[in-house]
């Protein structure tokens, strides 16, 4: 009996291995999709939750972002866009992906979206400076604010929806840890993902 308690331990280990090996390893995708050139997102939190997620590349996972050693859950609205990094990109010391905002329905943590960039926000994290690339999917029938590819288009047809993401981001902290530096079109966007790339 103790033998085929061992095997049956020693499949599971294995099995366990195997799906290990099997998780999407998000952090090596390309920055641009192999086919149609375009910018790619990797969804860490659905739009629509205000629980904060975050992939790490150690486990293969996406974990709770964790503030002050709690989980944090942001006190406002849920989210107004997904949430994710661009892969093949790195900021500063801590080497953490160039984070995007993308504004379209929810969709699963894992999701990878190709994307055009309309916009960039920075902001300034209890002193850290954190830029932040907004954009919409690529795809039309994804996209839920038509003809809204540029930053200009954005804040010219939905005025509200600059608003509702920086009072998003204010939120993800005490009052005063979190403060807008700067909105930026989608240049100043294209540039950044430039800059962040390995």
């Amino acid at each position: 009996m103790s033998d085929i308690l061992c095997s049956a331990g020693l499949v599971a280990v294995l099995l366990s291995g195997l799906f290990t090996s099997c998780s999407p390893q998000y952090e090596e995708l390309p920055t641009f999709s192999a086919e149609r050139k375009l910018l790619q997102v990797v969804v860490e939190m659905p739009a629509g939750t205000n629980h904060a997620r975050r992939y790490d590349p150690t486990s293969h996972s996406f974990v709770p972002v964790r503030r002050a050693g709690l989980d944090l859950v942001v006190e406002f609205l849920p989210c107004p866009g997904n949430q994710g990094f661009i892969p093949g990109t790195r900021l500063g010391a801590a080497g953490r992906p160039l984070p995007a905002l993308v504004l379209t329905e929810a969709q699963p943590a894992g999701t990878v979206l190709e994307v055009v960039p309309i916009g960039l926000l920075t902001l300034d994290d209890n002193g850290t400076l954190k830029p932040i690339v907004l954009a919409v999917p690529a795809r039309p029938s994804q996209q839920i604010l038509p003809e809204a590819v540029t930053w200009h288009d954005l804040v010219s047809r939905y005025p509200g929806v600059q608003e509702v993401v920086r009072q998003w981001f204010l939120h993800q902290g005490r009052p005063g840890e979190i403060r807008i530096v700067s909105w930026k079109d989608e240049k100043s966007a294209e540039q950044q993902v430039r800059d962040a790339m390995k």
